[in-house]
């Protein structure tokens, strides 16, 4: 998002700050990651070459969300380590020899470690690759006293997001089996139309319960 300034029409000795979608096309590495605590685009999404049927990129949306404080200072002996910790963000080329981000033996000597996360950075294109998405995600929670007897989860939260962007034609919701939508002058009865109309059709094995009652009320 950037603000563009735009003249006033009713006034076009004045202008205004105007919202406007602006895309950039990430090309290589270095571009696609990004430092924690450094500014994120405001919409992030991997795009294949397909479009849908509105002639949009088919891909996906990447939405973080996490409260990771700094990362450990980069003159620390033990950093590249942690190196992972240097993004909130990062886009590589997929290569088998880089299947993970850390490694357990970094633990047994952080001073030279077997997976250097910085390594997998190294300004490659990303332009028609398979990628991989690191995504770095996290909180400090301090103990206090509202921990005692369990500890809350509202506003613990972490995590991110791999929604559908532009990959469907529409919201794919609409052929549940438990989403009706229909227009005016269809028939809601129509099997065509409502799914839930052949229930009994379409979910053969339902079991065939019998009335029940309690208490003087009954249920068929």
């Amino acid at each position: 998002m950037a603000f563009v300034p735009t003249a006033v029409p009713w006034s076009p000795e004045h202008q205004i700050q105007r919202l406007q979608v602006t895309r950039k096309l990430l090309q290589t590495e270095d571009q696609a990651a990004f430092p924690l605590g450094g500014a994120t685009p405001r919409y992030l999404y991997l795009a294949s070459n397909h479009s849908n049927k509105w002639g949009h990129p088919r891909g996906y949306r990447i939405q973080m969300l996490s409260f990771a404080g700094e990362p450990l200072p980069q003159n620390s002996s033990v950093e590249r380590a942690l190196s992972w910790g240097r993004y909130k963000l990062a886009v590589t080329r997929r290569k088998e020899e880089e299947p993970t981000s850390s490694s357990v033996f970094n633990q047994n000597d952080p001073w030279a470690p077997t997976v250097d996360f910085t390594d997998f950075v190294n300004n490659e294109t990303i332009m028609g690759e398979d990628l991989v998405a690191w995504v770095t995600a996290g909180f400090l929670h301090i103990p206090h006293s509202e921990d005692i007897p369990n500890t809350v989860t509202v506003g613990n939260g972490v995590g991110f997001f791999l929604r559908p962007y532009n990959f469907f034609d529409e919201d794919p919701s609409f052929y549940s089996a438990d989403s009706i939508y229909f227009r005016r002058g269809q028939d809601a009865g129509a099997c065509e139309v409502n799914s839930l109309a052949c229930l009994p059709q379409a979910a053969a094995c339902a079991p065939d319960l019998p009335a029940f009652s309690h208490g003087g009320f009954y249920d068929s």
